[in-house]
């Protein structure tokens, strides 16, 4: 079986050098057949791929310990489930997983292509079969998966494997690294068909309305993703923070940042013909800052929970993204009169201005990110000593840059395309400018004095009101013509322009997380170390450890604390926080309790057993407007689903046509 496996990804690779090839000398040549042929070969391999994937999936089920990689990362008494999800939890299998997602986005822009696209297709298929390539030539010769255990010639078996690392046997690493991989893989399509339309020099922005969708998808996975890393790192490692900024943690929020980038400059590409060299650079560099961070967790050149073990193959993919990126850049350079602007910026205050900053703030908090990430490697390159960048620096940096995008996400919709007048400037940030203001300062001197957070505030009511201002506006207006209530006006309206108004509640979801950042500002915590039957005080919270159990199950040895919560002497909730010692890696972990309110959680850890007074070691913890993180989450998964939908209404846009020095306008229909 396992030959079988072995050998399907290696003729999964030949069959991907011939899809590259085929397509190429097709476009080149002008034969379609070779072209077809290309196309099938997509096919093929996805097919083999499928194979490869069953066969390790099911001797990690079935707990075949004669597969290296199954000794390494299962054991028999895993929960099936997360005996499947060591596919992803180790360096060979996550690179599978790779191909097998890259696969079936192979498979469905070929299916989804046959009568479309025809003069970039071979490009794009050459692209995404080249990254293929790319990714199972780690699984065929530096990566395998099918590597047996052996005793001189002989195929010999373990009685157990290792297991799955503890700190991964928690639910959404079950789905976690699928669904964030499923981001970073995605991405790979829109670089595949800006790179098609360069080099056949499309006309028009069709290939912009193919990519924007995928790019929607791709960045609605990315972002799942981080927030169910955020949701496991605040709920297994015990410390009850949500981000770091770990290096991985960082690597994965770079290409989030550039394709939100894109998505928003994109849309003055379809209105106004603008920003098309910066559409494609935000494309590419998106593409490559999901490679760049794959490369990041599997080099071993940072430290960190969430990486790999040092490796060989980082050298693969420093290869695969020079060479990448210099094809790249020789394209666009190549090709500036194709992407050449055909209006210009009219008005500082306009709409189309708010996009650019907005661009640029969000480069500016990815610059600065990579930096801090790469400093103490380059440190350490340099000078032979590695100088770390701690989060308070991270901080420092991004927390004004993410309050002025805040900002920048309420002016938006209230500035006009082109100019607005100073009149308009006052109707329409009056009353969000003030109610911001009034909050802010009835927050101040209710007794809140941390700047930041009040700004936070301040901010997000000026966003939120300007965003309900738009649904109320234009619902009323509806529901007034058509003679029905403001709430199916709402329901009306965005369908109409699925598109803006969804991108409205994504927004809102952005805003409504914010409040839950701010929160942090009032974080509280105390370490103790408490006899049973005796109580602790943090915050209005009373706390008694009431019993220490412990216990076993096949997979672990447990231990757990009963804590009675009170407030003013009335019970409030119990807890049952606890200890695990794994049986295979005798490592401990911990698994904390939580109570979740909207307005704060209260979160226990138990850290250890004392060594000499054999007491408990508890950490205590109030965590003010969490819950306002993962509810935000649900308003942008609500906005990006809605961004998807066809509109009811076709809209037709004005494009500036800049000819010579004179330009004029003209309306063109989507």
């Amino acid at each position: 079986m396992e030959n079988i496996g072995a050998l399907a990804i290696l003729l999964a690779f030949c069959l991907g050098i011939y899809s590259v090839a085929a397509s190429l000398v097709g476009a080149w040549k002008k034969k379609p057949f070779l072209i077809a042929s290309g196309e099938r070969a997509v096919i093929a391999v996805w097919a083999l791929i499928m194979v490869a994937t069953g066969i390790l999936v099911y001797a990690l089920v079935t707990s075949d310990f004669r597969f290296a990689y199954v000794a390494s990362h299962s054991n028999r008494d895993m929960p099936w489930y997360y005996k499947v999800s060591s596919w992803w939890g180790g360096q060979e299998g996550s690179l599978l997983l790779w191909n097998f997602l890259l696969s079936w986005y192979g498979l469905v822009v070929v299916l989804q292509n046959r009568r479309k696209h025809r003069p970039m297709m071979p490009y794009v298929v050459a692209t995404l079969m080249a990254t293929q390539v790319f990714f199972l030539t780690l699984n065929a010769f530096p990566a395998s998966p099918f590597q047996m255990l052996a005793q001189g010639r002989n195929i010999v078996e373990v009685p157990d494997g290792n297991g799955l690392n503890p700190l991964l046997q928690y639910w959404t690493m079950l789905i976690h690294p699928p669904i964030l991989y499923l981001g970073y893989v995605g991405f790979v399509v829109p670089f595949a068909f800006a790179l098609g339309s360069l080099i056949t020099r499309q006309p028009g922005d069709q290939w912009i309305f193919t990519t924007r969708r995928w790019a929607i998808v791709t960045w609605f996975f990315q972002s799942t993703g981080i927030l169910l890393g955020a949701g496991w790192s605040y709920a297994v490692l015990g410390w009850g923070g949500y981000w770091v900024w770990d290096p991985v943690e960082n690597v994965s929020f770079l290409p989030w940042l550039t394709s939100t980038a894109f998505l928003h400059s994109v849309m003055m590409q379809e209105k106004k013909g603008m920003m098309k060299v910066w559409n494609m650079v935000l494309v590419a560099a998106t593409f490559f800052l999901c490679i760049f961070g794959t490369f990041m967790t599997r080099s071993g050149i940072v430290a960190s929970v969430h990486a790999f073990a040092t490796s060989n193959i980082g050298n693969y993919f420093l290869v695969f993204l020079v060479l990448g990126i210099a094809l790249t850049i020789y394209m666009i350079l190549g090709r500036l009169d194709y992407l050449k602007s055909e209006a210009e910026l009219e008005s500082v205050v306009s709409r189309e201005s708010s996009f650019l900053f907005n661009n640029l703030i969000l480069l500016a908090s990815c610059f600065a990110t990579l930096w801090g990430t790469l400093f103490p490697v380059i440190s350490e390159a340099v000078t032979g000593e590695k100088v770390s960048v701690d989060a308070p620096w991270f901080n420092r940096i991004n927390i004004p840059i993410a309050l002025f995008l805040l900002f920048l996400t309420g002016v938006g919709p209230l500035l006009a395309w082109r100019r607005v007048s100073a009149e308009g400037l006052k109707r329409n940030f009056k009353w969000p400018l003030l109610g911001s203001l009034l909050m802010m300062t009835g927050l101040a001197a209710a007794g809140i004095r941390h700047p930041y957070a009040l700004i936070t505030f301040g901010l997000c009511l000026f966003v939120g009101w300007t965003i309900g201002q738009e649904f109320y506006k234009g619902a009323g207006a509806i529901a007034k013509k058509e003679s029905m209530n403001l709430m199916s006006g709402m329901v009306e309206l965005t369908h109409r322009n699925t598109r803006r108004y969804g991108g409205y509640l994504v927004h809102m979801g952005i805003v409504i997380m914010f409040i839950g950042f701010a929160g942090a500002a009032f974080n509280r915590d105390t370490t103790v170390e408490v006899e049973q039957g005796r109580s602790f005080q943090l915050g209005r919270y009373d706390l008694k450890v009431t019993g220490v159990n412990s216990g076993q199950t096949d997979n672990y040895v447990w231990q757990n604390a009963t804590i009675e919560a009170s407030v003013e002497g009335k019970p409030y909730a119990t807890l049952h926080p606890e200890r695990r010692i794994y049986s295979q890696s005798q490592q401990p972990v911990g698994a904390v309790s939580i109570h979740r309110r909207l307005n704060e959680d209260l979160y226990i850890n138990f850290a250890a057993i004392s060594s000499e007074a054999q007491k408990p070691i508890i950490q205590a913890y109030i965590f003010p407007l969490v819950s306002w993180i993962w509810i935000g989450y649900w308003v942008l998964l609500i906005g990006s689903v809605v961004c998807l939908i066809p509109s009811k209404v076709k809209m037709s846009y004005a494009r500036t046509e800049v000819v010579g020095m004179a330009g004029k306008h003209e309306k063109v229909a989507k």
